[in-house]
């Protein structure tokens, strides 16, 4: 009877020879690895404003600053991240990087960071998604847990039935959201520069805001950043590239983190120009939609493809963290069971570790997305400071005429990273 069930929900087993037909394109693994990166614009501006909103409404001219600086270290890890998929092919992102050039118990603190981060980027994409629900649907406020855990049980499943399956569903939610919040930003952008919308900014750029204070800003801008968080997964991640892996993993980073820049900086502009705060009801996107295009069926075609892409922007964990868990296992700091593949070719153990995991974490913190946050100082800053310094002492050993040019990247990462 197990084994029937078993065979419903993952599929027929796969020969090992069927591996290769797994492999994913560029197109793919954009929607499969990217999801959480740029999913992550539904809330990253939201818990700036957050953040600044408790001083006071003026202080949300602060996100403009805060923003500019969440881009240049987009930028510097970005550059990182294309020369650690180009120096260590075989996957592993941060843990590798630190393991080789700062040693192993830098290696273990970067790779427990992000095993912690891959969880919580399950935790947080799902409860931010079953919020976009929520915005859409308030009868459905009181089943906010119970809907989160439900959507990470299906991807789950989703994920033990192989890679190549879990892209092939990925890439509609994934392309729908991306054309749908270009536009929504193109349309805002239209209607500020014609006169159509009002100017409701709390306060003027620039404005002296008594109270704020260096402690506040950072706390902000550590909030805002968790909108980075998901960049790290393509690095690790090489290894399920079609070939050239590298090129092809490079090219899918740079398609990423260019969709990501210009998604964040036009939400969190439209933010500001319409004097949007943050909302128990109704999320700042969900108020950006509506200030766009009214509540007609272009929000709610908005919600939807909100709710769907942080429902699957935890892909990004599950294609991520197994392959990390394998990577530790292999040099036997983790059981040997996370090298193990399932009947569909995928790390099944790491699969669902990571699904209990984040379970956990959306039950200690009741499913709220604002509790959970703060979180990913541990999994976001650490790995990113530890990878890029790491990458300087790779820069500075290989040598070359000009190494110190590639080093100039990491360094500004590690010290944006570090602060």
């Amino acid at each position: 009877m197990f084994s029937y069930l078993k065979r419903i929900l993952i599929g027929k087993p796969l020969k090992t020879l069927d591996e290769s037909g797994q492999a994913l394109t560029k197109f793919k693994a954009l929607a499969l690895l990217s999801s959480d990166a740029l999913s992550s614009i539904a809330y990253g501006t939201e818990e700036i404003l957050s953040v600044l909103i408790v001083l006071s409404a003026a202080a949300t001219w602060y996100s403009i600053p805060i923003a500019a600086i969440v881009l240049v270290l987009l930028f510097a890890i970005t550059v990182s991240y294309r020369q650690i998929i180009k120096a260590y092919p075989s996957g592993g992102g941060a843990y590798v990087v630190a393991s080789k050039n700062w040693g192993t118990s830098a290696g273990l603190v970067a790779g427990g960071s992000l095993l912690v981060d891959y969880m919580l980027t399950v935790a947080v994409s799902v409860t931010s998604g079953t919020e976009a629900i929520t915005s859409a649907i308030p009868a459905l406020q009181k089943y906010h847990v119970a809907i989160a855990v439900l959507i990470v049980l299906g991807i789950m499943a989703l994920n033990l039935r192989g890679l190549r399956e879990s892209a092939s569903f990925l890439t509609i939610p994934v392309y729908l959201f991306v054309v749908v919040i270009s536009i929504m930003i193109i349309v805002g952008l239209y209607n500020i520069v014609t006169g159509q919308v009002t100017y409701h900014a709390a306060a003027a750029i620039g404005s002296t805001v008594p109270g704020m204070t260096f402690v506040l800003f950072m706390r902000a801008l550590s909030s805002g950043s968790s909108s980075l968080t998901g960049v790290e997964a393509i690095s690790n991640a090489v290894p399920n590239f079609k070939k050239p892996r590298r090129k092809n993993a490079a090219a899918t980073l740079a398609i990423m983190s260019l969709i990501l820049a210009s998604f964040f900086a036009g939400i969190t502009f439209l933010a500001y120009y319409s004097g949007i705060t943050p909302m128990s009801s109704q999320t700042v996107l969900s108020q950006i939609g509506v200030t766009v295009f009214g509540h007609g069926i272009f929000y709610y075609i908005l919600q939807l493809s909100t709710a769907l892409i942080l429902a699957v922007a935890a892909n990004t964990g599950f294609s991520a963290f197994p392959m990390l868990a394998y990577n530790l296992a292999k040099d036997k700091f983790m059981p040997h069971a996370y090298m193990d593949r399932g009947d569909r070719l995928g790390y099944s153990n790491g699969i669902i570790s990571l699904a209990a995991g984040a379970i956990v974490l959306i039950l200690i913190f009741g499913g709220q997305t604002g509790l959970l946050i703060p979180l990913y100082a541990i999994g976001v800053f650490v790995p990113f400071t530890l990878s890029q310094s790491g990458m300087i002492v790779h820069w500075k050993r290989e040598g070359g005429a000009h190494w110190w040019i590639n080093a100039s990247a990491n360094l500004l990462g590690a010290l944006l990273s570090a602060v």
